[in-house]
């Protein structure tokens, strides 16, 4: 009796270890950066990275507020731009500014949409490093984090 007690309990700990792993597995499976993962499905279309174009994006802090490049830059990379450089910059500034620099109005204005409230102003730059320069402004809040425990 004490033994068949003993492999129930032994099974019923195994079942249960088997389903928590598929729970986290399934709540984590959508989590990537790649382009074709599900992680950006959420997102609008008018709020992602064109499919199969690199766009090359500089983001820069003109407020008080430590740390608001760094998450700018997470907010794009999710959305699948390629954020080059981060920075800070002279300010502060109220609104924030998309700068387009490679002639490509449709990826300033998708980030303008991701970063609002945004305007997008255009200046050509003969370099080519950089397609969109972002410059935060104040009136920029980051979406919440997600908390992962």
């Amino acid at each position: 009796m004490k033994r068949a007690q003993i492999v129930l309990g032994i099974a019923l700990t195994i079942i249960v270890a088997l389903g928590a792993r598929a729970v986290v597995r399934g709540r984590h499976a959508g989590t990537s950066a790649s382009p074709a993962s599900p992680a950006r499905a959420w997102v609008p279309a008018a709020e992602r990275a064109p499919d199969s174009v690199r766009v090359r994006v500089q983001v820069l802090n003109a407020t008080n507020i430590t740390g608001l490049a760094r998450r700018a830059t997470m907010v794009l990379r999710d959305r699948g731009y390629d954020v080059v450089e981060t920075g800070n910059t002279k300010g502060p500034l109220d609104t924030t500014v998309v700068l387009d620099l490679s002639g490509h109005p449709e990826w300033a204005q998708r980030i303008a949409k991701t970063l609002a409230p945004a305007r997008v102003q255009a200046r050509k730059d003969t370099s080519r490093y950089l397609d969109i320069a972002v410059v935060l402004g104040a009136t920029w809040r980051p979406p919440a984090e997600p908390f992962y425990p």
